[in-house]
């Protein structure tokens, strides 16, 4: 099949998918770069050095210029993702976090005590994907019937949804099995799109707010922050990054960095790396910050920038090769053509950054995180904020448990069902083999746990485990 005649396909499945002609658009453009050897690379030696930034200690909570702003400020969290990486089909979200309740849970507390506090309005909107919508909202109506935003806003929007492609001819992917395996949310920047195409944004403006504060629905550190709302306010900052400090584990993630060409800040992301930069990208003290994905909008200048360019900001592409059942090693290959939310940094001429502490950075992608955040190493404090212990002065430790028996969340519950070990003084944990734990473990140094055997082991209740330590 020529380009054409995939580009008519394209448009065809889209439109009687009811996809707005504004994000066709954009994804067939994206389809355009991709078939034209368009990765979206962003090689090193195009990258300049960042310079000095403000921190977040600097920033006075108090200002008065936050407390103007607070009134006309929405926050946003992304609820798009599924737990498959944990082997749920359901919203991430919905997975039980701290003390019995879940991320959405944390959320809902976070955003009532704000309102209390500062006495605004402060809707929340989720942005939902086509696999999250149903069961978010109606978790929210189960746990949080009372619930709602002020002026007849939405609790939700939702993202749109794009055809997979197959990786061997470009097509849209077809697996009848389950039709809606060959379907994909473009990126969490689909957030600009669907802000226009929900009609969501004029309708903000419109109701006079002015400020939003954007961030992942499974980072319970992303707190809204007086300091940071009065910056923008004051600075007229467009948009803001909020980056932190670049771990070990963080070294496949997103990093900061400044184009050589138009001095803009950017964000390079792990797909967007060249073949054989690998080492350099994840290179901790080179490239040492990191993408909280915690960001603050002017909605006004947002809108600006989408006119400017017609709805369809110049975003790098990021091209994610996976299989269309991700559940199935065996199925076509396809790839997913997405953008990545922060990239559109380099869209505003003076967009900003500033670094925050690690507390603001919590989120979980996969077990080893949910094992952190269940832990002792993170509290919930008295405005519903997970953050590291007090007593915690390290960053977090390195996890990596074997992913044969914990990867997937009903494995994991069952080798912690009696609560996860103490990790206050644990430098790094990890676990080769199938090991249960028992209540009240604790975990101090460096820990590397082994079972080499088929059957599983036990460690039992008040075990402390410490360097140098055994194999089980």
């Amino acid at each position: 099949m020529n380009s054409g005649l995939i580009e008519a396909d394209i448009r065809r499945r889209m439109a009687a998918d009811g996809v707005p002609p504004l994000v066709a658009e954009a994804f067939l453009r994206n389809v355009r770069r991709w078939t034209a050897g368009d990765l979206g690379v962003i090689p090193g030696a195009s990258l300049a050095p960042i310079g000095p930034l403000p921190r977040l200690e600097e920033l006075d909570e108090l200002n008065p210029a936050g407390e103007a702003a607070i009134a006309r400020t929405v926050l946003i969290k992304l609820n798009g993702g599924l737990g498959t990486s944990m082997g749920l089909d359901r919203a991430k979200s919905l997975i039980i976090a701290k003390n019995g309740l879940s991320f959405l849970d944390v959320i809902v507390r976070q955003v009532e005590f704000l309102r209390r506090r500062c006495r605004a309005p402060l809707p929340l909107l989720l942005m939902n994907s086509f696999s999250t919508e149903a069961d978010s909202l109606a978790a929210l109506a189960e746990r949080h019937p009372g619930f709602a935003n002020a002026g007849d806003l939405p609790l939700s929007f939702c993202q749109h949804r794009v055809p997979k492609l197959e990786l061997a001819t470009g097509a849209p992917a077809r697996w009848p099995a389950q039709p809606v395996l060959e379907w994909c949310p473009p990126g969490h920047a689909d957030i600009y799109h669907a802000l226009q195409t929900t009609g969501l944004l004029d309708r903000l403006l419109a109701c006079g707010f002015r400020y939003a504060f954007v961030s992942n629905a499974d980072n319970l550190g992303a707190l809204l922050h007086m300091g940071i709302l009065a910056h923008v306010a004051v600075h007229r900052i467009p948009f803001l990054m909020e980056v932190t400090a670049r771990t070990e584990s963080d070294r496949k993630g997103g990093h900061l960095a400044r184009s050589r060409e138009t001095g803009r800040l950017l964000l390079r992301e792990s797909a967007q790396c060249p073949a054989g930069e690998t080492a350099d990208f994840q290179n901790v003290e080179k490239y040492d910050l990191f993408n909280t994905n915690n960001l603050w909008l002017d909605l006004e200048a947002l809108r600006d920038m989408l006119s400017a360019c017609g709805g369809l900001p110049e975003l790098p592409l990021i091209v994610n090769r996976k299989t269309v059942d991700p559940v199935r090693a065996d199925s076509p290959a396809v790839v997913q053509l997405e953008a990545a939310m922060g990239s559109a940094i380099s869209c505003f001429e003076n967009a900003a950054a500033l670094a925050v502490p690690r507390f603001r950075f919590a989120p979980v992608k996969t077990t080893n995180d949910l094992l952190a955040i269940r832990s002792d190493l993170y509290t919930l404090g008295a405005e519903h904020q997970v953050a590291l212990h007090p007593w915690r002065f390290a960053p977090p430790p390195d996890i990596v448990l074997d992913p044969r028996f914990y990867k997937n969340i009903a494995d994991f519950e069952l080798r912690f069902a009696k609560g996860a070990p103490s990790l206050l003084q644990c430098e790094s944990l990890k676990i080769d083999g199938d090991i249960h734990f028992g209540a009240n473990v604790r975990i101090e140094g460096a820990v590397h746990l082994r079972n080499p055997t088929a059957l599983p082991a036990h460690i039992a209740d008040g075990t402390r485990l410490h360097t140098p330590v055994r194999p089980v």
